[in-house]
């Protein structure tokens, strides 16, 4: 991957009282599990809430656990989240974001459980340090294709749902750690996380699986609308033409979206970009860029001296001229980066919510800005 870091007592009584009169099938009430027909879902965050709400239309109810403007990696789940969550009809989570949410889904009786992993394909291990990062060497070495494909060893692990999902945790498990090396000297390990940027603690190379971030793909998220079209039909067939009729509908939306990038990324004066933390790993893979992040995947660590020291000698060597930062996460030290090294700040949203201080009112909207600061931040032609 191109990223370059550090790295239930009421629902029986409605029960009985629904039995007298729907023995002959099962009506939209009963499918919906709502006391007004709707389908109530549960989404473990915004990019989740989006897609059930477009998918939906009016005949779901959709509440979500992460408010707008909170965090969604460190949310904790309510005891009345909780027990919405038991009444929801479907559940819709991202597993491995929010690790509450995770546990809380295990833990759950809903009707209908839906993790958005399982519908696209991960990066095994998340992202990949570059050895080179830092080195002052210019990363066109490392650019990877432009064609929508990602480039090298991970080609064959995008674009196959159905041959991807569903494992990644037990390959990360065989194959995540060591990768068949010699062990090295106390000393010369040391010596060896300093100059990749580590200083002791994990700076975003997860060892708990693959990177989470799919949604900032535009295919891969219109591949998780897919699946979850699917879903939602199955769970209230009475209105499963409608779902499929939307579902269509916004994966047109979405493939827009992904050949405005492809077009307008397309022509850059440099591939690389440094974000606050590795949000973006799935879509500079998507595009032919090179992301350089100041954490990694968790976006409360913090960076060692030799990272900060590291991304200074990336933005000279390979002409970057901004340090982006993210609306929910403190911009300190991407604004240290920016000041110490003479760089400008921009905002690279990763779209985990959206809020007064979002430039755009839905995914689409926001991921549109998203490209307008890339295009400029690039020198795109």
């Amino acid at each position: 991957m191109n990223v370059r870091r550090l790295i239930p007592g009421t629902a029986v009584a409605a029960t009985a009282v629904l039995g007298l009169g729907a023995l002959s099938g099962c009506s939209s009430s009963d499918a919906a599990g709502g006391s007004d027909g709707k389908l109530d879902i549960t989404a473990s965050f915004y990019p989740m809430q989006y897609l059930a709400e477009e998918i939906g239309g009016g005949h779901v109810e959709v509440t979500t656990l992460t408010e707008p403007g909170q965090e969604p990696h460190d949310l904790e789940i309510s005891a009345r989240q909780t027990a919405a969550m038991e009444e929801s009809d479907l559940v819709l989570y991202l597993k491995g974001l929010q690790p509450a949410v995770d546990e809380a889904v295990q833990q759950s009786e809903a009707r209908t459980k839906v993790d958005a992993t399982t519908l696209t394909s991960l990066e095994k291990d998340g992202p990949e340090p570059e050895k080179s990062a830092g080195s002052g060497e210019p990363s066109k070495s490392a650019k990877p294709s432009k064609s929508g494909e990602p480039a090298g060893e991970h080609a064959d692990e995008h674009g196959h749902a159905e041959d991807g999902h569903g494992h990644a945790e037990e390959d990360h498990a065989e194959d995540g750690h060591g990768h068949g090396e010699e062990e090295k000297p106390a000393g010369e390990e040391k010596a060896a996380e300093e100059e990749a940027g580590h200083d002791g603690h994990d700076h975003g190379h997860s060892h708990d699986g693959p990177d989470p971030h799919i949604w900032l793909d535009p295919v891969r998220y219109a591949e998780v609308a897919k699946g979850l079209g699917k879903a939602m039909a199955k769970a209230d067939p009475d209105h499963a033409a409608d779902y499929g009729r939307n579902t269509d509908a916004l994966v047109k939306r979405l493939d827009a979206l992904h050949t405005k990038f492809e077009g307008g990324l397309r022509d850059t004066r440099t591939d690389v970009f440094i974000t606050t933390h590795s949000a973006f790993g799935y879509l500079a893979d998507r595009y032919g860029l090179i992301e350089e992040s100041i954490t990694g995947l968790d976006p409360e660590s913090e960076p060692s001296g030799a990272r900060i020291k590291a991304l200074q000698q990336t933005a000279k060597a390979d002409k970057v001229d901004t340090v982006f930062y993210e609306t929910l996460v403190s911009d300190r030290t991407a604004k240290t980066l920016a000041n110490d090294a003479g760089l400008r700040t921009d905002v690279l949203d990763p779209v985990e919510g959206i809020t007064d201080k979002s430039k755009g009112e839905d995914y689409v909207q926001v991921m549109e800005a998203n490209l307008t600061a890339l295009r400029t931040a690039l020198g795109a032609k």
